[in-house]
């Protein structure tokens, strides 16, 4: 069989990654990536300002360790752990949060670190050519053909066997996509933005715990830090488009901050929040479903351009990293040679692109509102003590039967638990502990009922299934 060859569009981090799992499956790999090569040193500041930090956690790590258990490794090397959150309360009192009972942890990682070491390793495939400064222009998914645009604006064209579209949310490739596929597609755009300032180190070290993710919890509206190498902090305000516009000027904003962000806005500095307020993007937040992610054995998308979400969770990233390993899990189950997947028939590999669209849409679907939900819990419930007497009880379940009782940001964060099963799992779990709650509840005032009345004495009891018929009613 000819040499079977993969054009993937995009470069981020999905697309580099992606290049890599095909070309160790024995695919001819050609990656388009629109912008420079950020690992040249006049590029290095392109992902500057370009988006919140990453936290990669178990998925992402699962997908590094299957395609090299050294790449892993050395992506380890490069990433701060953070253990919990902590809590900025208005008055400057911290409270630590731990993410697991069992001390299990998610990483803060720099976006353009974790790039360079994944095109690194791209490069490292002598069957893998990138290609920088090339924008997908169209193609025609029947024939596998590609025309691309390069930077002096002159066309070229490429064939490909299987399209990867690896190109973010706002995605060309699903675009020309949805001429030919009948695509279910929605993308919603939420009422608050974002805006990022720097903390900087303080004598060469950090001016808060770098073991933490950071969170001034304001109801309506927060500000997140989380830990970089250089031992500063990336610090993002999130907050209702409504509040931005009430935000007229420089000593507005520090205005603001002194309000609502006193400890905040004493380690950035006045005059670092003046000039970053007025230089840096006030960036939107939206989400995205589509389906099908597929078209024949031609084409496929991944990582946002399937399914883009907010980042409340820290799982877009890690969620574009798990694609890549359960697309290659379904492409090896049709393979009869081994470990290599270049070998594929037409027929074969769509029956692989099939089973994934309809596999994956289901998970992602699940991590996309999980995602939105989050941001109500980090911005307003961390505080609240519901929130926070359901969290400990549940970590004492978890504790004492790990496998029966899994807090739901013990499964998304630190399990491959896919995503939908989550879901199911957290609300039967959440049925369960509801229920039993109610009936110690129940048991307790039937109990204090009693002995209050012997106590008494001489007054009648209640019978017990009226007095739980009360209960039930309350």
């Amino acid at each position: 069989m000819p040499e079977r060859r993969v054009v993937i569009v995009g470069g981020g981090l999905v697309g580099s990654l992606s290049a890599c799992y095909f070309a160790k499956r024995g695919w001819s790999v050609d990656l388009y990536e629109k912008r420079p090569d950020i690992r040249l040193p006049e590029h290095s500041n392109l992902t500057e300002h370009r988006s919140i930090n990453l936290a990669i956690s178990e998925r992402g790590f699962s997908a590094l360790r299957r395609l090299d258990p050294e790449l892993e490794a050395r992506v380890k090397e490069s990433v701060i752990p953070m253990h919990g959150r902590m809590i900025h309360s208005l008055d400057g009192k911290q409270t630590s949060q731990a993410y697991d009972v069992f001390g299990k942890h998610i990483n803060s990682v720099g976006r353009s670190t974790l790039i360079k070491l994944l095109l690194d390793e791209a490069s490292s495939y002598p069957q893998v050519t990138l290609h920088f400064g090339f924008e997908f222009v169209r193609a025609d998914f029947d024939s596998g053909r590609v025309v691309l645009q390069d930077s002096s604006k002159e066309e070229c064209c490429v064939d490909a066997d299987l399209i990867v579209g690896a190109d973010g949310a706002y995605s060309l490739v699903r675009q020309r996509m949805m001429a030919r596929v009948r695509m279910n597609y929605s993308q919603t755009y939420i009422e608050h933005g974002y805006c990022e300032f720097s903390m900087p180190a303080q004598e060469g070290a950090f001016a808060m715990n770098p073991n933490h993710l950071h969170i001034w919890p304001r109801g309506s509206f927060m500000l997140i830090a989380l830990p970089n190498l250089d031992h500063s902090f990336t610090c993002t305000l999130f907050m209702p488009w409504s509040q931005f516009d009430q935000i007229k000027s420089n000593d507005d904003i520090v205005a603001f901050f002194h309000k609502h962000f006193p400890d905040a806005l004493q380690l950035i500095g006045e005059q670092r929040i003046r000039l970053e307020y007025a230089a840096n993007p006030k960036g939107s937040l939206m989400y995205l479903k589509c389906a099908p992610y597929t078209y024949k054995h031609r084409a496929v998308i991944l990582g946002d351009a399937a399914h883009a979400m907010v980042p409340f969770y820290g799982q877009g990233m890690n969620c574009g990293f798990e694609d890549i390993e359960v697309l290659d899990r379904i492409m090896l189950g049709q393979s009869d040679k081994g470990d290599c997947t270049a070998t594929l028939s037409d027929e074969q590999l769509q029956q692989a692109l099939d089973e994934y669209s309809a596999v994956r849409s289901v998970d992602t679907s699940a991590i996309v509102d999980l995602a939105l939900q989050n941001y109500v819990e980090m911005r307003a419930k961390v505080v609240d003590f519901a929130y926070l007497a359901r969290k400990f009880l549940e970590g004492m379940l978890h504790r004492l039967f790990p496998r029966q009782v899994i807090p739901l940001y013990t499964m998304v964060s630190f399990t491959s638990i896919p995503y939908a099963q989550v879901v199911q799992r957290w609300n039967q779990q959440s049925l369960w502990l509801h229920r039993s709650i109610r009936m110690a509840t129940a048991a307790a005032v039937v109990g204090i009922g009693a002995f209050s009345a012997r106590m008494m004495g001489g007054h009648q009891l209640l019978p017990f299934s009226e007095l739980l018929h009360k209960l039930k009613r309350f």
